[in-house]
Formats: structure tokens, sequence, C-alpha cells
């Protein structure tokens, strides 16, 4: 037997697992094998098959080499390690014990291997059975060189099947195989039959060749009279060596086979840690009874089998879960936008041996904001599974509030990286915000280590948005370096904002800049509608593969429609001259897109000359409001609040004074301009006329 030695790891706390009591009453032993200690427990049943007293096994596996001859031991010892090395879930063989009395008796074992986050194998845990009367027609004594020719050819065909079985994901991938692979052809079936147990029911899920399916057999259940029940039953394969042998044992299935002409069969039980997850049957026409080699191949094929079926299942469980959750993270639904296209899609990533985890951090968000402003939000959250998923739902929640809160899009992605810090999670997330006020075309990005933008103009020209970044969400906290700086552009009409998660651009040996060479491309090229560019950027994702997650987030501006009402807003702090000119492009793109024609660069200049005089007097920050008032007129109101609750003062500059011509410069051009308290501070608020209502 295999010995990994004793260690001073202790015991897991399941150990020894207790056996399902249906083992004891069809004469079947369990074992529990401690890989870490090398300790073996077995149950009594175990003990007797091996005609081993419990006082003379001291839970070693070497000292069942006194039952064990020495040229099965070594092939046991193989077949274990093979399966250990190779990463299976199972093995199976029969082989010779030997009992007090000299005599030599066949028993069939079949282990579990139980494995650790790591793959590290930990614990196999099994049966033992004896299989002397299973086994009474065949040689027992063969000589070494046949032995060892049927092993030979038993490791082939194994192998052949399960390199087929490698590739299959799913459970009807299973069954593919099984219908189609050079191994089952090999061994010269003419009918195969597969069934899984489903809440003590057997449903069948293959059957072939086509046109050999029995009425009654779909679902049957697990007492019934059937072969493949009596092989889930008992756990133990079911050979029927002759046609007498198929119409006595089993009176109602057998009348069905006779116009296949069947001589032979084998039902395997498909066992995956001593538990019955279906039954395979195989059915000949041109054989009578089973060699014991011939026993072993089908055993070892049953349990490669099962080991796959059950990836298989777990994989479509994982991926059903997978895919709701993702789906519940995701917004159940995009709010319109008047005056813009918007288009979203996602895309789970489909790693090969994920075993269904197709999901990831990756989302998207479109945000109603005050003033009929949105805000598109695109972000991935590091990781690939259930908790980046998780984070991810949370940061996107606060996201959400954060903006809906008012704050400017600097303030939104600094808190919202102070929250994913406080998680206490070691996850990182980049992320992409842009607020946009779709009537004037006003647009501001921040960037959180997020790939830039792409801007589609409406002549098919392409380019990537250059947007200044900070850090990724969580670092940025982490550091202490919370600064997000402003990029302000304006969208004109007819313009397209793609924004993307990496995994649309990633391409096995490609790097980034090949990949976005070949997005932009796609863009420029692509369907002018946004919902149909959409589909086919994830098409494309869709037909390479790979194993990320793919969002997407298109903007397209369709009008320069004019809209009462419009609000918008900007946030400039001292000793940060680049908010200053963000908030400066703000509101020149804002007066021209509401119209206000030739008063455009009166209102620009006093907007300045009030912002200014904030960050000048008051040595604090300065929040600049612009909106359009309807009525009888169309008015355009400048609003510049501050902390400072000291009122300003109009008051003459001299000849050759630099300061106090502010207020004489609002006074000037204004329509009208006053002061409100606010709270702790106030607002100097002045307003345009800009047209008869109509």
């Amino acid at each position: 037997m295999v010995d990994r030695g004793a260690s001073a790891l202790s015991l897991p706390k399941d150990w020894p697992a207790h056996p399902d009591p249906i083992l004891a009453l069809n004469g079947m032993g369990s074992f529990d094998w401690d890989l870490d200690t090398g300790l073996l427990h077995m149950d009594a049943q175990a003990h007797e098959i091996f005609d081993v007293r419990p006082e003379e096994f001291d839970g070693r596996p070497e000292t069942l080499t006194m039952r064990i001859p020495s040229p099965e031991g070594r092939r046991l010892d193989t077949l274990v390690a093979q399966a250990i090395k190779d990463g299976s879930e199972n093995y199976g063989t029969y082989l010779r014990i030997r009992r007090r009395d000299g005599t030599l008796r066949w028993t069939h074992t079949q282990g579990y291997i139980r494995r650790d986050e790591t793959g590290r194998p930990r614990r196999i845990i099994g049966i033992v059975r004896d299989a002397t009367t299973e086994l009474r027609d065949s040689n027992a004594r063969s000589d070494q060189s046949a032995q060892d020719e049927a092993l030979r050819q038993q490791t082939n065909i194994v192998q052949i099947t399960t390199a087929a079985l490698a590739h299959a994901r799913t459970v009807q991938d299973v069954i593919d195989v099984l219908k189609h692979s050079h191994g089952l052809t090999h061994l010269g079936a003419t009918s195969l039959v597969v069934g899984l147990v489903e809440a003590g029911r057997i449903r069948l899920v293959a059957e072939g060749p086509e046109g050999s399916f029995v009425p009654g057999t779909l679902v049957t259940r697990v007492d019934e009279q059937y072969p493949m029940s009596e092989a889930v039953r008992t756990l133990s394969p079911q050979f029927i060596e002759s046609p007498q042998e198929f119409a006595e044992r089993y009176p109602i299935l057998w009348p069905h086979l006779t116009d296949l002409h069947i001589t032979s069969a084998a039902y395997l039980p498909l066992i995956v840690q001593a538990r019955p997850i279906g039954a395979l049957g195989l059915l000949y026409n041109d054989r009578r009874g089973f060699t014991p080699e011939e026993r072993n191949v089908l055993v070892a094929l049953g349990s490669s089998i099962a080991q796959s079926l059950q990836r298989a299942m777990f994989y479509e469980q994982e991926k059903d879960l997978a895919q709701g959750l993702q789906q519940a993270m995701l917004p159940r639904s995009i709010p319109s936008v008047p005056g813009a296209d918007v288009a979203v899609r996602y895309r789970a990533g489909g790693a090969a041996g994920s075993l269904g985890r197709d999901i990831g951090g990756d989302w998207y968000d479109l945000i109603p904001l005050p003033g009929g402003r949105i805000g598109a939000v695109i972000g991935d959250v590091q990781g690939h599974d259930t908790h980046a998923a998780a984070v991810m739902g949370q940061l996107r929640i606060v996201l959400r509030a954060y903006a809906a809160e008012g704050h400017t899009p600097a303030t939104v992605m600094a808190r919202a990286s102070v929250f994913l810090k406080e998680l206490d999670t070691e996850r990182f997330a980049t992320c992409l915000y842009a607020e946009a006020d779709v009537s004037t075309g006003v647009v501001q990005l921040v960037r959180a280590g997020h790939l830039d933008p792409l801007l589609r103009r409406p002549d098919g020209g392409c380019g990537r948005l250059p947007v200044e970044g900070g850090l990724p969400l969580g670092l940025s906290a982490e550091f202490d370096r919370l600064e997000y700086p402003v990029t302000t552009v304006e969208l004109e009409p007819g313009q397209t904002l793609v924004l993307c998660t990496d995994g649309l651009i990633e391409q096995p040996g490609a790097d980034l800049d090949e990949g976005m060479h070949i997005l932009r491309e796609l863009v420029c090229t692509g369907p002018e509608d946004v919902r149909d560019l959409a589909d086919r950027l994830i098409d494309v994702a869709e037909e390479r593969g790979g194993g990320d997650d793919v969002a997407l987030l298109l903007l397209q501006r369709r009008t320069l429609a004019q809209r009462s009402g419009g609000r918008l807003q900007q946030h400039v702090a001292p000793g940060r001259p680049e908010e200053l000119t963000s908030a400066r492009h703000m509101i020149r793109a804002a007066v021209r897109a509401w119209g206000a024609g030739e008063r455009s660069d009166e209102i620009e200049l006093v907007a300045d000359e009030l912002i200014t005089n904030v960050l000048i007097h008051t040595e604090g920050s300065a929040v600049v409001t612009l909106r359009v008032i309807t009525g009888h007129d169309r008015r355009l109101r400048v609003e510049v609040e501050d902390s400072s609750s000291a009122l300003p003062r109009r008051r003459e500059a001299g000849e050759l004074g630099v300061s106090g011509r502010g207020l004489l410069l609002v006074d000037r051009l204004a329509d009208v301009w006053g002061v409100d308290a606010r709270g702790g501070g106030k607002v100097v608020w002045c307003e345009f006329m800009v047209g008869k209502r109509g």
C-alpha cells in the first residue's frame, strides 16, 4: 500500500467517516485513509473481508501486506499513486487477498480521493467487498505476463476515454463522449444507457443507438427490478453473462431487448464519495461472460465516468448560481435618457477548469442625478469569484448613493475608495465615472486606475479619450492619495462615449495597446446604432473566448436639444488650478448649449469673477451652479457658494487698484444679482436674460 508516513498533523475532526448502513447490508466494508498521518481506519466488515482481527491491525496500511500478495500490492500501489498524481477523484480495481487458511479470495475496492482547496490529496475514503463469487468463472491463476497485458489494455482504454472526458464541461458533453468516444467503440458495446439518480429515482439521460429506447424506463425507482436500479441500490457492478441469465434476473426488461440480440451486459454504478450518482449500462451482442481483466477495465471506466459526471454537474450547478448572482448584482434595468441612446452589455468569463465559477467583479451602472444629469459607471473588482461579485455589489450600491446625493465626481470616487478600504477586504477595484449633462454635452470624467474611454465621432472616426487618473479604489485610501482630477469634455451631437472593462481588449499573446487598437477599429467600423454596436463588440468577445468578464456601456448624444430647467454644478478647491480650468470649461459649454447667444462672454466673465473672489478672500472652496429658469422670460442663473458668512462689499478700486472691481463688474453685466445666507456660509447669485419663453 502507498504510505506517506505518519506526521505530527492532527486527524480531521470528522475522521473516521461513518459508512452508510446500506454498505454493511450488502456485505461491503469501508475504510478511511488519512494521507497526512498515514493512518488507515477500517470498519468491522472490512476487517472480516481481509480476515484481520481488530487487535492485529495497528492502523498502518503496510500491516495489510500479510494479506495481499506482493504482485497484487504493487499493482494496487501503482493504481493509487497514479490516481493521486493525475488529479483523479476515484479509482477502483479487483485484487486477490490471502486468508488465514492460505486460500486466495477475490475482492473489489473503490476509493474516493479528497483534496483540499489547493488540490493536495488529504484522505481516501472507500469501500471493499468480497468478489470471489462474482468472479467464480474467471481464471484466478493467470500468469504474470497475462496479467501485465490485461493491465496494459485496461490503462490504454481508460486513458483514451478519460482524455476524451477531460474536455467535457457539461452533462451533455459527457454523454456525447460516451456515445462517440473511441474508447467505448474499442470495447465493442452494442448499446449504451446512462441514468442519473434524482430523489430516489433514476432518470435516463442517454440511450443508444437511436431507436433502442425501452418504453417505461425513462424514470424508474431504485427499488425496481432493473439492472441499473440494482447497480445503484447495491453499489456493485452487475455483470450479466448470457441471455438466459438476463431473462431470469430481469424478466421485465428482457423482452424489450430481444431485437438487439444481446448476449451479455455490464451495468456499472457511478459512485462519488461512496454515494451513487447514477449508472452506466453497456450491452453486447458478440460475447458471453467477462474475464477479470475485462471487469477491471469496466470498473476503472465507471470510476472515470463518475468523476466526469460529478464535475459536470458541479459545473452546471455553479454556473446557474453564478449567473443568478451576477444578474442580481447588476442593475435590473437602465433608465431612459432624453436626448441620448444608451446600451449596456455583460458577458461572463469562461475560463477552462473554472467549474462554473463564471462570475467576477465587472459591473456597469447608469445613475439618474439631480437637474436631469446622469452618471455612467464602469468598474472591475479584482478577482474572478463570488467574493469579487459580493464586493462589486456593495461598491456599486455605495457609489450610486454617493452620486445621487449630489457629490462632485471627484468626491464620489474618493468616498467609494474609503468605503472599499473599510470593507476589510484585500480586493481593490478600478473604476471610471462620467457625469454628463446631455442638454449641454458637458461630461466630467474621473478615472481610478481604469482604462481610458473611447470617443467615436459621427463621421466614424474614433480615438482614445485621455482622462487623467488616480489610484484604484481601495488603494488610494490605503496610501492616503484620494485626489482624483476631473477631466471635462464636450460630447457633441452624434458622438458616442465607449466605456468598457479590460476583458474586452485582453487577448492571449497580445498586449493592452494592441487590444485597444483592435477595439478602436471595431468601434470605428461598427454600426451607428449603439445597441447594434454593443452587440457586435460582445459577439467578438464571445468568439474570442477568454476567462475574464466583459462589461460595456455606450452613451451616444442624439441632438442639441435645449432643455428648460437644466442644471450643472462644479466644485473648485483653492490651490487646484485644474479644477478652476474644468469649471471654466463647464461654464463655457453650458452657456453656449443653453442658447445664451451674445451674452455668453458676459456670463463667463461674471462667473469667473465670483469664483475667483471666493478663492482669494475666503480661503475656502467654491461651488458654482448654473441653471436655466423659465417663466415669462428665459434666464440663466449663476450661483457661487462658499463657507464664509462675511458678505461681499462693493468698493471703488482707484486708478492703481488691482482689486475691488469684481462686484462692479457683476453689477454692470448682470440683469440682477444678490447675496443669500445659506447655513454657515452664503451664496452670491446673478441672473441673465437669454430670451423670451417659447
